[in-house]
């Protein structure tokens, strides 16, 4: 298989494999990625200039005001975009063979997993290392707690909030709380929530 059949394939949710002859581009990138991402968790966190230039230099697109914490993971970089006024803290892995749209106002919690590729289930179809690729979206406002995962082809709608520990295996519309394995809406959330009230562990439904 060549390197535009492997790419046709990676955006055609087509089972494909990137590694062999002639897919050496595909594995440069990846390497680049790599030198790129461990240059940016050696970087001393007082020197704010060159830290921002690695993640300008490492992803497809970054909006204004955009806070990244190392250590951070990706596999390509390029495939990755953010909007604008995003936080995201420590242990952010990033398994971008396609595209993962991060939009603006989003906040990402500490070791949180998106991966926008995955592999078959019949252990035949594995033995090749196949595996398949599907965009991700965060749209602006969401909020991802603690050691999410975020699975191939899901879209977190504009606003919602995604509990700590959740695997996310299905869209989640806009302006709901979620959580679980799998995640599930749990509630809407409304004007009541304007107004702060601490909810011990137990009462966030």
């Amino acid at each position: 298989m060549d390197e535009l059949e492997v790419r046709r394939r990676m955006r055609a949710q087509e089972l494909y494999d990137d590694e062999g002859n002639g897919l050496e581009a595909l594995v440069a990138e990846r390497q680049r990625a790599k030198e790129l991402t461990w240059r940016f968790n050696m970087t001393n966190p007082a020197d704010v200039p060159a830290r921002e230039a690695l993640v300008r230099e490492l992803f497809g697109a970054v909006g204004e005001r955009v806070w990244i914490e190392a250590p951070l993971q990706v596999s390509y970089g390029y495939n990755v975009t953010f909007g604008d006024d995003v936080f995201v803290n420590v242990g952010f892995t990033l398994v971008d063979d396609i595209e993962v749209t991060i939009g603006s106002r989003v906040m990402i919690a500490p070791n949180v997993t998106i991966t926008a590729t995955g592999h078959p289930i019949h252990p035949g179809l594995r033995a090749g290392m196949a595996q398949f690729s599907a965009p991700v979206v965060l749209e602006d406002d969401v909020w991802l707690g603690a050691h999410v995962v975020v699975l191939p082809g899901v879209t977190i709608g504009a606003g919602s909030v995604v509990g700590a520990g959740s695997v996310v295996t299905k869209d989640v519309p806009p302006g709901v709380v979620v959580g679980g394995v799998p995640a599930r809406v749990l509630r809407a959330i409304t004007d009541a929530d304007r107004q702060f009230t601490y909810r011990a562990p137990g009462t966030m439904t």
